[in-house]
């Protein structure tokens, strides 16, 4: 804790100070990395409140917060890889200690969902190895400074196929289409806290790396077209595959793969208009917030593992209730939530870069993402629960009364935070336009 507060109060600092390269011209000092730095620290700092007494009386205690910091680590340095040996570090960092996270509660789901992230991570990362070694056959170079004059004029076709490798490597920590398909086992197989963790630290620096890749290729490049085209297919399949979901962590699981989709799309407009960075650090800051806080919820609920379970939360426990229909309604993107602007702003952001398709598909597919938030808030509204949906014994470790008030307590202050960040948009936007245009 004391170590994420520090880094935090480090990456304050160094926001309001001037973007330079450093470590010999491979990482990038700057409002992206700096956003990214502190919003994945602050968020790593809520999902280690969030473990309570499950990480406090773990036996593996010390090599847990081990894992959590080394993949924060990776995280920032995704984001702020300005390198392409640099960037497949930071891919690997940020990967290999997820698959240890996943699979620490030693159960038969665990187990599925640590082998499939594993074997899913190793062929990611051997495609964006393969493709980073085409780009620098092209280019001569690994440098993002030197590549993006050298690869102007490239042969089109091996240009594509690098892109296409190197961006698909990428969704896997994106959690985005074509790399998706661990995220729903996770979410639901691993402990509370690692579900948190991974859904939503890894995307922030996964993201902002594509943001600098597609800035760093020619203006000729298709990689806009293919990150539109899996945007659009990571929004749509999230929310259509949540639909029939009743287990709240794999609806949470496929929610996360539709806000990946929502995330790509100022990435697709990267370079045509200037609302772009901006648009990606205020979504991306209130969906790390807004994600904590409904994975908060699960976990001070741990017996609850339907949605019809959460029947009478209103009543019995009306704090946490108002968390979760926050953080729900957050996700659709209602105001004044933080994602609400997030929206708001990368749909602004699409139209204004001449992507007038991807505006339409991120309204039409925020109201599909309503339906199935609505069946899981109508349940907290009845006064008790239907026969036969009553909480009962469920997979996994009975979380003591202490672990259960650290998850109130974290989905309160997430909560809050979405709300707050929502409130005080203007002055968030003025900050993050203000350095990305400095």
């Amino acid at each position: 804790g004391v170590a994420l507060l520090g880094s935090a109060a480090s990456a304050a600092v160094a926001f309001a100070g001037p973007d330079r390269l450093v470590y010999d011209g491979t990482f990038a000092v700057d409002p992206a990395t700096g956003a990214v730095r502190l919003v994945a620290v602050v968020s790593t700092l809520l999902v280690v409140a969030l473990a309570g007494d499950e990480l406090r009386d773990h036996l593996r205690q010390a090599e847990i917060c081990c894992l959590l910091l080394l993949g924060t680590l990776g995280t920032v340095v995704l984001a702020g890889a300005h390198d392409l040996l640099l960037l497949v570090t930071g891919f690997l960092l940020a990967s290999v200690p997820l698959y240890a996270l996943v699979g620490l509660t030693r159960t038969a789901a665990a187990a599925e969902a640590a082998l499939k992230t594993y074997f899913f991570g190793s062929l990611f990362g051997i495609v964006l190895m393969a493709g980073v070694v085409v780009l620098y056959g092209l280019g001569g170079e690994t440098s993002y400074a030197v590549l993006s004059t050298s690869l102007t004029g490239a042969p089109r076709g091996p240009l594509t196929v690098a892109t296409v490798a190197v961006v698909g490597g990428l969704t896997f920590k994106a959690g985005a289409v074509p790399g998706h398909f661990w995220v729903p086992d996770a979410a639901q197989g691993s402990s509370s806290f690692a579900a948190s963790f991974l859904t939503t630290v890894p995307k922030l620096g996964a993201l902002v790396a594509l943001y600098r890749l597609v800035m760093m290729l020619p203006a000729d490049s298709r990689a806009p077209l293919l990150i539109g085209v899996l945007a659009v297919s990571s929004m749509t399949l999230g929310n259509l595959a949540a639909f029939g979901q009743d287990d709240p962590r794999r609806l949470l699981g496929w929610s996360t793969v539709s806000q990946a989709g929502y995330l790509l799309v100022p990435v697709a407009v990267a370079g045509r208009t200037t609302l772009a960075l901006g648009a990606l650090l205020v979504y991306l800051a209130g969906y790390a917030v807004t994600n904590l806080a409904a994975f908060a919820v699960v976990a001070a609920l741990p017996q609850r593992r339907t949605l019809a379970s959460y029947a009478g939360l209103g009543a019995t426990r009306p704090w946490l209730a108002a968390a979760l229909v926050v953080s729900l309604l957050g996700l659709v993107g209602t105001p004044p939530t933080a994602v609400f602007v997030g929206k708001l702003a990368i749909a602004t952001a699409a139209w204004d870069g001449g992507l007038a398709w991807l505006t339409a598909a991120v309204l039409v597919n925020s109201l599909l993402s309503l339906f199935y938030y609505l069946r899981w808030i109508t349940p907290l509204l009845r006064r008790k629960a239907p026969r036969g949906a009553e909480p009962g014994g469920t997979p996994g470790p009975i979380r003591t009364a202490a672990a259960q008030a650290s998850g109130l307590r974290v989905a309160m202050a997430s909560a809050a935070a979405s709300l707050a960040l929502g409130v005080f948009s203007a002055a968030v936007w003025d900050v993050v336009t203000g350095a990305a245009l400095r």
